[in-house]
């Protein structure tokens, strides 16, 4: 909670603030990078520094969690907290970055805003960095002790024991401890970090859903091939080194699973909603639900480009077979007309057509625009937003839209 005397300054400076973000994350990273220039090579992902996709998703945070200390003091904002946190822990982020990044960030806002930054502004704001910072080290601490590893110890390596080639722009590769060791525990939905050394000497991380449900001797994880849509960015470097080199018998770095969507125990029924590679996760989901016998109604939808283009569609199909409570639907754009089915529909998803229960749980998984989508469609149909759960591969940038 913030101290009485910030809460008037933060609620002043927050328009301001709020309308320069993007400005100020910019600059933020370039100080960062200019005193630590290992870290962009090594842990921030250099293709979201030249789209511009993590500074806006930092502004987004830094502005929702302003905005929640000032409008709602009495909430937590375990939400935006929990997303970060996990994603950090897949990174092996420690406390000892936060100075670092406060002072930068703090830097930042004072190059940026000049002279509005009086000693009051400049307190108030270190105080909302500072209440953000350590409510994210103790929610960090929190999942290392929990996953029984010092802070930062996220790193195995594991063997790539099968690759299947999915489709033209996706392949799964299953991996398996070295040493004979087990599996790492996970929970459904769940993912994992990978690390690779590319050919400029950076080793650069991105993260990958589990696709398979936990309590198995291999890891799956399905990686679709980041090809740039106009020119300004390259193409996605990790996704494409994967493709080329992580042939059967390659020794990965691979984290600690982390990530929030996952299911709470419960008997409600569920609306597992995905497109694209955004299938990855629910099918953890759905093995899951399998393996524990599940009866909860569950509707399964996906949507894609075509059939060619839906990964791993016929173990989804197999999988929601095996539960006597599940329904799907497959929505392709094109060439919807090749696949046979009653669960097949042309065009884009709409939820609009089916029966879902008002007490539903939903999951969504897939690009932002899809789950912006899904998620109206939704509300509309009376779902509390509190009942709707999503993931984001990359930055989160639904809070700075």
């Amino acid at each position: 909670m913030l101290s009485a005397r910030s809460v008037p300054v933060i609620q002043t400076t927050l328009p301001s603030v709020g309308a320069s973000l993007t400005s100020i994350t910019e600059r933020f990273y370039q100080r960062l990078f200019e005193e630590r220039p290992e870290l962009l090579r090594n842990l921030f992902n250099r293709t979201n520094q030249v789209n511009g996709s993590q500074r806006e998703a930092l502004a987004g945070a830094v502005a929702a969690f302003a905005t929640l200390l000032v409008e709602r003091p009495d909430e937590r904002p375990d939400a935006i907290l929990s997303r970060i946190a996990h994603k950090h822990v897949s990174l092996g982020i420690t406390a000892d970055m936060y100075p670092l990044v406060g002072r930068h960030l703090l830097a930042a806002v004072a190059e940026v805003l000049g002279d509005a930054v009086t000693p009051e502004v400049a307190a108030a704001w270190d105080e909302v960095y500072w209440l953000m910072a350590n409510a994210l080290i103790a929610a960090e601490a929190r999942l290392y002790a929990a996953a029984d590893v010092a802070d930062g110890d996220v790193w195995r390596q594991m063997i790539v024991t099968s690759r299947i080639e999915e489709s033209a722009d996706a392949v799964s590769l299953v991996l398996s401890p070295t040493g004979g060791r087990p599996t790492r525990p996970f929970r459904p939905g769940q993912y994992v970090s990978v690390r690779v050394e590319l050919p400029d000497g950076a080793r650069q991380i991105r993260q990958y859903s589990l696709s398979t449900a936990p309590g198995q001797e291999t890891w799956r994880i399905t990686v679709k091939r980041e090809r740039a849509a106009d020119g300004t960015v390259p193409d996605g470097e990790v996704s494409c080194w994967l493709h080329q080199y992580a042939k059967e018998g390659y020794v990965l770095d691979v984290s600690l699973p982390s990530g929030d969507l996952v299911l709470p125990e419960a008997d409600s029924p569920l609306l597992l909603a995905s497109a694209g590679i955004g299938i990855t996760p629910m099918l953890s989901l759905l093995g899951h639900l399998v393996h524990t016998a599940s009866t909860r109604p569950v509707t399964v939808v996906h949507a894609d480009r075509g059939p060619d283009h839906h990964v791993r569609r016929a173990e989804q199909t197999e999988l929601a077979g095996r539960l006597p409570g599940a329904e799907v639907h497959f929505w392709y754009e094109n060439d919807a007309h090749d696949v046979t089915g009653p669960q097949i529909h042309a065009g884009r998803a709409a939820l609009d057509r089916l029966d879902i229960a008002r007490d539903t749980t939903a999951y969504l998984c897939g690009p932002l625009p899809f789950m912006r989508e899904m998620r109206g469609q939704l509300l509309a149909q009376g779902l509390h937003p509190s009942v709707i759960h999503y993931e984001v591969f990359g930055p989160d940038l639904w809070l700075s839209k």
